[in-house]
C-alpha cells in the first residue's frame, strides 16, 4: 500500500468516528511511524509503506478513533518549542500555559529566582522557565508519584536535572523553604462539570489533575493560603485559573494580602492567569 491510500483509509475511519481533525491526525500518526516530517510524507505520497508500518498505523488509528488524545498515543507533546514526554499519568500541556511561561520569563530574565511549581505534572512550566533563565533553580511537586516520574524523565532529556528537583509531595509538606516565584496550574474544574468535558479530556486525562472540587477553587485556595507562608517578601505567585473564575480568585487574593500585578488573557480574551505579589 502507498502513503496516499493509507492516509485515505485512516482519515475515513477517523471521520466516521467524528474525529474532526481526521486528515491531520492521520498524517501526524503516519509521519511519527515513518519518522519523517509531515511535509515529506505528503510530497512522497506514492511511496510504498511496509506491512509492519501499515499494522502499526492501523493500531494507532483505532486508538485515535476512541478519541484518545494524540499526545498520549505518540507519548509526546510540544511545549515551548521543546518535546515533552507525556502519558496518561499527566495532563497534556496546553498552549495557554505557554502564555504564563512567557510573562514569567520576561519578569525574571536576568535574575536568579528560586521557583516552586505546584502540581507540576510533566514539569513543562518549571522546565520551560529554567531553560530560559540560566541562573534559576526550582522544585516541582505533585501528589502523583507517576507524574513525578514523567517530570524527572523530561528534566533529564532536556538536561535540566542539575537545576530542577522533582518531589512526590503535597503542598502541606513544603516547609523550610522560601521562594521568589511560585507557579501553579492547579485543578480548577468544578466536580459537577467534569461530565461535560470533551471525550478526549474526560475519558483519558487524569481526573485528579482536573477536579477542583465543588466550586473549582479547592486547590486554588490551598495554593494561595500556602504561598503566603513560603514566598519571600515581594515574591510572585503566578496562578493559572479556569475561565470565569477571575473575580472569585481575585477576591481571595486580596483577602489574603496579595496585590495583583498582572493579568494574562488567553486566545479567546478570557483572563486565565493572575500574577500577584505578597
Amino acid at each position: 500500500m502507498i502513503i496516499l491510500d493509507l492516509l485515505s483509509s485512516g482519515s475515513k475511519i477517523l471521520k466516521s468516528k467524528k474525529v474532526q481533525t481526521y486528515r491531520l491526525d492521520s498524517e501526524i500518526i503516519l509521519s511519527s511511524i515513518l519518522k519523517k516530517k509531515r511535509e515529506q510524507i505528503i510530497i512522497n505520497s506514492e511511496e510504498k509503506v511496509s506491512k509492519k508500518n501499515i499494522n502499526n498505523f492501523n493500531k494507532l488509528i483505532i486508538r485515535r478513533s476512541t478519541k484518545e488524545p494524540l499526545a498520549y498515543i505518540l507519548k509526546n507533546k510540544e511545549f515551548w518549542s521543546k518535546n515533552f514526554f507525556v502519558n496518561r499519568d499527566t495532563l497534556i500541556p496546553r498552549p495557554e500555559t505557554e502564555l504564563l511561561c512567557d510573562i514569567v520569563i520576561k519578569l525574571f530574565k536576568n535574575k536568579n529566582p528560586h521557583i516552586l511549581d505546584i502540581g507540576t505534572g510533566t514539569g513543562c512550566i518549571l522546565l520551560s522557565i529554567l531553560s530560559e533563565i540560566m541562573k534559576a533553580k526550582g522544585i516541582g511537586i505533585d501528589i502523583s508519584k507517576k507524574a513525578i516520574e514523567v517530570a524527572k524523565k523530561n528534566s533529564k532529556s532536556l538536561e535540566l536535572d542539575k537545576r530542577a528537583k522533582f518531589l512526590t509531595r503535597s503542598l502541606d509538606n513544603i516547609r523550610n523553604y522560601k521562594f521568589d516565584l511560585i507557579v501553579s496550574n492547579p485543578p480548577y474544574i468544578k466536580s459537577s462539570d467534569i461530565k461535560n468535558l470533551s471525550d478526549d479530556v474526560r475519558k483519558f486525562e487524569p481526573k485528579i489533575a482536573l477536579d477542583g472540587g465543588k466550586d473549582g477553587l479547592d486547590v486554588i485556595k490551598k495554593v494561595i493560603y500556602k504561598s503566603k507562608t513560603i514566598l519571600k517578601k515581594l515574591g510572585l505567585l503566578a496562578l493559572e485559573i479556569g475561565n470565569g473564575q477571575y473575580y472569585k480568585v481575585s477576591q481571595i487574593l486580596k483577602e489574603q494580602g496579595f496585590r495583583e500585578q498582572l493579568l494574562i488573557k488567553d486566545y479567546q480574551d478570557n483572563i486565565r492567569c493572575i500574577l500577584a505579589r505578597f
